[in-house]
């Protein structure tokens, strides 16, 4: 019966790219779950003169939507939004092509709940099983709430991508029309660790216990600290991001999620970025639960587990705590994202910790992450009342309870030697000194 249903609905992606009308809202999935096939097939209809006045929603996207439907040639026919600026489109919001909307990663399926009526949802699935389910595999995020909010729901199904379980899952009786696209997902390979990534690393996996529950995200700081969380023993898995480092843990033993007071014996996750082997890891692994990020980053949610420890990074904080994660000269590069989410729920957890570690400076040296101030307009990521521990390759810093003199010199004891001096200078003029 379900056979039958898929051969019904299984279209050409030129075919599928009809079903978005003139003037319609589209939201298509995230990260490696953009479909190259079925975005690739609307871009084309718009760059014909086929359809225009479309609005399209995106949250980090990648070249596969940059390249296609985010293409600034159509710009004057499509109208593009985004939840989180990536590297790709950091100049078309610069130029005014995207706009950005500031939002904490949790809520994002309510604001499209929320928000006006939403036309078609794109996204890649997994193949479909013998009862008719397809998996979102490495992008459950808002991109499960779209799909069922979307008066047509129109999937790529590759079989290339992994079939997880949790609350993954889509009904071929929800699907409108379907592509067939069996190429290689595109991989998120990790940036290899610095030196200071690895002195850093080190001081952050100091202060993991035993039978923690870690959120721990994708980049050469995470790396690093999963390198030394090696000899720890019963981790478990509740994060925004799935990633190798998070692979290697598991295979190693020491994640196992035996611990855990919510979800023991699963790693919870929302979004999985990777290669090959992180998506051949994932496939069919009953261990792997995938959850909306409405569930899996409400604070609310991260609090139940015991021991929560986030870790995330910054770009630059000031002399009283204040932690700007997005915004750089002038420039919004990246998003609120879940930091905060994962900020307060992982203090408000019993035993629980959040860890911001970063570099103490950029450009070889010559700039200095610890500021007096953050610059006018910058973004305030997380706010000096929800810092709590900060962490460089100088030092380890607990801020809560610390008043603002205390806490500035704790802060300028975690700078570079060569910019504490005037960091001492500018604290006495701020009267944080």
């Amino acid at each position: 019966m379900y056979a039958e249903e898929y051969k019904r609905k299984l279209v050409s992606p030129d075919q599928a790219a009809l079903a978005v009308p003139y003037g319609g809202t589209l939201i298509h999935g995230l990260s490696m779950a953009e479909p190259p096939a079925l975005l690739g097939a609307i871009a084309a209809r718009v760059a014909s003169g086929g359809l225009g006045e479309i609005t399209v929603y995106s949250l980090l996207p990648t070249e596969t939507a940059c390249k296609s439907i985010l293409a600034p040639e159509l710009a004057g026919a499509v109208k593009a939004f985004t939840w989180f600026v990536s590297a790709c489109d950091r100049q078309l919001v610069d130029e005014g092509i995207e706009d950005f909307i500031p939002c904490h990663f949790h809520q994002v399926p309510r604001l499209i709940t929320d928000g006006p009526p939403l036309d078609v949802c794109v996204t890649t699935v997994s193949t479909m099983d013998e009862h008719g389910f397809f998996s979102l595999g490495t992008a459950n995020d808002f991109t499960s709430t779209a799909a069922r909010k979307a008066h047509k729901l129109i999937v790529e199904v590759n079989r290339n991508m992994p079939r997880v379980f949790g609350q993954s899952h889509l009904h071929i009786s929800e699907v409108s029309l379907l592509v067939e696209n069996h190429v290689p997902v595109r991989p998120f390979p990790e940036e290899p660790p610095k030196e200071a990534d690895r002195v850093i690393g080190q001081k952050v996996a100091e202060l993991i216990p035993d039978g923690a529950c870690l959120q721990l995200g994708v980049g050469s700081v995470p790396g690093a600290v999963a390198d030394y969380l090696m000899d720890h023993k019963d981790l478990g898995v509740h994060t925004e991001l799935f990633g190798p480092s998070l692979v290697k843990l598991i295979r190693a033993g020491v994640v196992n999620g035996r611990r855990k007071s919510l979800h023991p014996h699963l790693h919870v996750y929302t979004v999985a970025q990777g290669g090959p082997d992180m998506l051949r890891f994932m496939h069919d692994n009953p261990s792997m639960a995938s959850f909306p990020v409405s569930y899996v980053n409400d604070p609310r949610i991260i609090a139940k587990n015991e021991r929560m420890i986030s870790i995330n990074s910054l770009i630059q904080v000031d002399l009283t705590g204040q932690c700007n994660a997005e915004f750089l000269a002038g420039h919004q590069i990246s998003g609120t994202g879940g930091q905060l989410d994962f900020v307060r729920g992982a203090y408000d957890s019993p035993g629980g910790k959040s860890i911001l570690a970063f570099r103490s400076t950029a450009r070889d040296g010559k700039i200095s992450r610890v500021v007096p101030r953050l610059e006018v307009g910058a973004a305030v990521t997380t706010p000096r009342m929800d810092a709590h521990y900060l962490v460089t390759e100088h030092g380890v810093v607990n801020l809560k309870g610390k008043s603002t003199k205390q806490r500035a010199q704790a802060i300028i004891g975690l700078a570079h030697p060569d910019h504490r001096e005037q960091l001492e200078r500018q604290a006495r003029k701020l009267r944080l000194a």
